[in-house]
C-alpha cells in the first residue's frame, strides 16, 4: 500500500518521530500528529499547531555585539491547541489511553491519496469495558482555515455513558532544546490569551504574540449525533465543550476548528472565523473527504512518480512529495520553511532550501505553486536591499540567510550573514521560472528587478584583480568553511545572476520598449551599469586547480590538511555538535556538497572532465552532515556515470525521515532533502535539464528498478516520462506540440502521440 504510511504499534521511543511523519497542513495551517487524547502523564510530545508565517519578534543575545550584527530575529510560534478530545467510558469514567487498559488492535493511516489522518483503535478499558474508537482528521485544501477532527466510537460489550471533553486551549509553549542549534533553547511562551468565551454555539480563543503583536484566534464548533447532555466552560486559557452519550449505539462527533490571524484576516479574526464557520455550516465531513480527494487527484496528476519493483522507495517519495504540498506557503506572506509546518525545527525560518531544492518540483509539476513562492521572495525585496545599505552596500539586494518576515534572522554571521550566495539562489530560481514558463510578464513585473538588484549586489562587493573579477569573504553552502575569498559556488552563481541580468534588460527592451524604460528609470538602471555586469560576468574568476583538474571549494581549500576521518568516532558527528567551528575551518572537510552543487546547476560552466574530477575529489572529503547533501551526490553519480552510487545516495535520501536516519526527525521532516529526493529521480536518473535552448533529458535507470514514470508541466504542457531497462517513452498529454532534446538528438512530441526510443 505504498498511497498510505501506517503504523501499527505503539512504542513510546517513536512516538515523537511520529508526530511530525503524521502531521497535516495545507501551506498556511499545520498540525503535528499528535493523540487528540494525549499521552500518559510524563510522556514527551511536540504538540504544535503552527500558521505558516505566524511569528514573534524576539531579541538576540550577544556577549560582544558588533555593527549590522541583527538585533531580533522572528520565530514561528506554537498556536492554540484544537487537537485535544478526552473520552471517558462508564459510570467510573475511565480515562481512554492507549498507555493504559488492553489496546486490543491499532491501525494508523496517512492518505497520500486522500489527504488525511486517520487512527483505528480496540480498546479495553482497566475495568473490563470494550469499544471501537477511529479518529479521522484533515486539514483542508478547499478551505485553508479549516481543520476538522471526526469522531466514532462503538460499543462492543459496553452500553454505558461517553464522556466526550473537547478543548480549545490557548496556554500553548514553544518546544526548546538547550543543546541543539538547529532548535531554539529559549523564548518558548510566545502567546498570550486575549480573549476567551462563546457566542452562541461557537468557542473561541483568541492570543496575541508578545512583541510582533500578531493575533490567532480558533472558533470551534462540534456536530453530533443523537441528543447529548451538553456543558461549556471557559476560564482564562481555554475553552471546554463536554458532551455526555448513551452509548447504546455507534455515536459521532466532528470538531470544526477555523483559524484566522491579523497577517490575512484582517483586525477582528474571531469575527472572520464565525463568518466562514457560517459558510460552512451544512456541509459533513464526508463532504471534506470528497473535496479533499478531488485536489489530491488533481496534485497527483501531475506529481505522481511511479517506481515499480520497489515498494519502499515507493512509500518514500509519494510520502516525500505529499508533504511538500503540505508545506508551501499560497501568499505573499509566507513560503517553505526548513521543516515545513511539521515542527520547530530552525524555529519556522526560510533559507536558501526552498529556491534550490523546493522550487523546482513545484516549478516542473505546479507552476503556479512556483511562482507564489516567487512572490513572497519579492514582497521581501525592499528589505533585502535595506540589508543591503545596512552591510555597507549602496546598492543591491542582499536577501537573510535565515527569515520569516524578510529581514535576517542570523546571529552567527561567520555561517548566516556571509553566505551571500542566498541572492544568487533567489535570482536563479526567478531565472529558471523564466526558462520554464516564457513569462515576459512576470520577467517585466518581478523578475527583472529581482535580477537587477542582485546584479548590484555582486558589483559592490566584488572587485578586479589581475584581470579577474574576484568575491572576498563570502560562505558558500558548504558551513565547514567559512569567510573565504573567490567560493566556487558563490562565484559561479553571481556569473550566473549577472549574465541573466543583462540577457533580460535586453529580453525586456525587445519585448515592450515602453515598459522597459519606465522600469530602467524607476530603478535607475543605466546602459553603463549594464555594461559593469556584463563585464563582472565575462571576467568572473573561478578557482581551477591544474594538477588535480578540479574546481577548488575557494582559494586557500587545498592548502588545508585533510580531516582525519579513520580516527572520528561516529558518536562525532555530525562534526558541527561535536567540534568548535574554528577547528573545523582549519581542515578540508565538508558538511555538504557545495562545488558539486555549483557543477549541478550550472553545469556548463565546466567540462565533463573537472566535473568528474571535481565530484571524485569532493565525495572523499564530504560527510554529509546535511540533509541537503547526498542527493546531491547522487544527481552528480549519475551524470559522471557512477550508477551504483547515484543509487546508494538516493536511497539515503528517500526515507530519510520514514525511518529517521538522522535522528532528529522529531523536530520536524526535511523538506530539502524530500525536494532532493524528487530532484535525484528527475534530475539524476532522468537526466532533465532546464536550459535556454529548452527541455532535455538523458535518462538512465538503477538496476534494481523494472521502470520509473513521471510527468512534468512545461510552457502549458503535461508530458510524461516513462523509463525501463531498454527503453524510453515520451508522451504529450496536454498542451501544443514540442521539441525536446533526447540525448543529443532533437525529438517532436504531439499531442496524444508516444515516442519510443532506446535506452543508452
Amino acid at each position: 500500500m505504498t498511497w498510505r504510511i501506517s503504523n501499527h504499534a505503539i512504542s513510546v521511543e517513536t512516538l515523537l518521530n511520529l508526530e511530525s511523519i503524521f502531521a497535516l497542513g495545507n501551506g498556511y495551517l499545520g498540525v503535528r500528529g499528535n493523540f487528540e487524547e494525549g499521552y500518559a502523564e510524563g510522556m514527551d510530545s511536540i504538540r504544535g499547531t503552527y500558521l505558516n508565517a505566524f511569528h514573534d519578534v524576539i531579541n538576540i543575545p550577544y556577549g560582544e555585539k558588533l555593527f549590522a550584527f541583527p538585533s531580533t530575529q522572528q520565530k514561528l510560534v506554537n498556536g492554540i491547541d484544537s487537537q485535544s478530545i478526552r473520552l471517558f467510558i462508564g459510570e467510573e469514567e475511565e480515562p481512554f489511553s492507549l498507555f493504559d487498559g488492553k489496546v486490543l488492535s491499532y491501525e494508523r493511516h496517512l492518505h497520500l491519496d486522500k489527504g488525511y489522518a486517520e487512527r483505528e483503535i480496540h480498546w479495553q478499558s482497566p475495568s473490563g469495558h470494550e469499544i471501537k474508537i477511529s479518529f479521522r482528521r484533515l486539514i483542508s485544501f478547499e478551505y485553508r482555515e479549516l481543520f476538522a477532527i471526526d469522531i466514532f466510537i462503538e460499543g462492543i460489550n459496553f452500553t454505558g455513558p461517553v464522556k466526550i471533553v473537547s478543548t480549545v486551549n490557548g496556554n500553548v509553549r514553544n518546544y526548546t532544546a538547550v543543546n541543539d542549534p538547529r532548535v531554539a533553547s529559549g523564548h518558548a511562551q510566545l502567546l498570550s490569551v486575549k480573549e476567551c468565551g462563546t457566542r452562541e454555539e461557537y468557542g473561541y480563543v483568541m492570543s496575541e504574540t508578545t512583541e510582533s503583536s500578531l493575533q490567532m484566534a480558533c472558533v470551534t464548533r462540534h456536530e453530533y449525533s443523537g441528543s447529548p447532555q451538553v456543558q461549556v466552560d471557559c476560564n482564562a486559557t481555554k475553552v471546554e465543550h463536554t458532551y455526555i452519550f448513551s452509548l447504546e449505539e455507534p455515536m459521532h462527533l466532528t470538531k470544526w476548528n477555523i483559524y484566522t490571524d491579523t497577517l490575512r484576516h484582517g483586525e477582528h479574526p474571531i469575527d472572520q472565523g464565525i463568518e466562514l464557520q457560517e459558510r460552512l455550516k451544512g456541509k459533513k465531513f464526508e463532504d471534506l473527504l470528497i473535496l479533499q480527494k478531488d485536489y489530491m487527484d488533481q496534485f497527483w496528476k501531475s506529481s505522481d512518480i511511479i517506481i515499480e519493483n520497489d515498494t519502499s522507495i515507493q512509500e518514500g517519495i509519494r510520502f516525500n512529495v505529499y508533504q511538500l504540498l503540505q508545506s508551501a506557503g499560497r501568499d505573499s506572506f509566507s513560503n517553505i520553511s526548513a521543516k515545513g509546518l511539521s515542527g520547530e525545527g530552525y524555529e519556522g525560518h526560510y533559507f536558501w532550501d526552498t529556491e534550490i531544492y523546493l522550487f523546482p518540483v513545484f516549478l516542473m509539476t505546479h507552476p503556479d505553486m512556483a511562482k507564489q513562492l516567487l512572490l513572497y521572495r519579492y514582497s521581501t525585496l525592499e528589505q533585502a536591499k535595506d540589508r543591503a545599505r545596512e552591510m555597507g552596500h549602496a546598492k543591491g539586494a542582499l536577501f537573510p540567510w535565515r527569515t520569516i518576515s524578510g529581514t535576517e534572522c542570523s546571529s552567527f554571521f561567520p555561517s548566516g550573514t556571509a553566505q551571500y550566495h542566498i541572492s544568487a539562489d533567489i535570482a536563479y530560481s526567478y531565472i529558471q521560472y523564466y526558462l520554464a514558463e516564457d513569462d515576459r510578464n512576470f520577467l517585466l513585473q518581478y523578475g527583472a528587478e529581482v535580477l537587477f538588484e542582485t546584479a548590484r549586489l555582486w558589483i559592490e562587493i566584488g572587485h578586479d584583480y589581475k584581470g579577474g573579477f574576484h568575491i572576498d569573504e563570502v560562505t558558500g553552502p558548504d558551513e565547514y568553511t567559512c569567510c573565504v575569498n573567490n567560493n566556487y559556488y558563490t562565484n559561479v552563481m553571481a556569473q550566473n545572476n549577472l549574465k541573466w541580468a543583462v540577457k533580460s534588460y535586453e529580453i525586456l527592451k525587445a519585448y515592450d520598449q515602453s515598459s522597459w524604460a519606465e522600469l530602467c528609470n524607476r530603478l535607475e538602471v543605466s546602459p553603463d551599469e549594464v555594461e559593469s555586469w556584463n563585464q563582472a560576468s565575462i571576467t568572473m574568476y573561478l578557482p581551477f586547480d591544474e594538477e588535480l583538474g578540479v574546481n577548488p571549494q575557494d582559494d586557500t581549500f587545498l592548502r588545508k590538511k585533510v580531516w582525519d576521518f579513520e580516527n572520528t568516532p561516529k558518536d562525532k558527528y555530525p562534526l558541527l555538535l561535536n567540534y568548535h567551528p574554528l577547528t573545523i575551518y582549519r581542515y578540508q572537510v565538508c558538511k555538504q556538497a557545495d562545488t558539486v552543487l555549483a557543477h549541478f546547476l550550472i553545469e556548463d560552466a565546466q567540462d565533463m572532465e573537472t566535473i568528474q574530477h571535481s565530484y571524485d575529489y569532493y565525495e572523499g572529503i564530504t560527510t554529509h552532515d546535511s540533509s541537503l547533501s547526498t542527493c546531491i551526490f547522487s544527481i552528480m553519480a549519475s551524470k559522471v556515470g557512477y550508477m551504483d552510487k547515484a543509487y546508494e545516495y538516493f536511497t539515503e535520501t528517500a526515507r530519510l525521515d520514514l525511518d529517521n536516519t538522522h535522528g532528529n526527525t522529531k523536530d520536524g521532516l526535511h523538506l530539502a532533502n524530500m525536494g532532493g529526493t524528487w530532484m535525484a529521480i528527475v534530475y539524476g536518473f532522468a537526466g532533465l535539464r532546464l536550459k535556454e535552448s529548452g527541455l532535455s533529458l538523458a535518462p538512465s535507470i538503477p538496476t534494481s528498478w523494472e521502470r520509473y514514470a513521471f510527468r512534468i508541466r512545461y510552457r502549458g504542457r503535461l508530458i510524461q516520462v516513462q523509463i525501463n531497462n531498454e527503453r524510453i517513452q515520451l508522451g504529450l498529454l496536454e498542451g501544443k506540440e514540442l521539441t525536446v532534446q533526447l540525448y543529443e538528438e532533437h525529438v517532436i512530441l504531439k499531442l496524444n502521440d508516444t515516442i519510443n526510443k532506446s535506452l543508452k
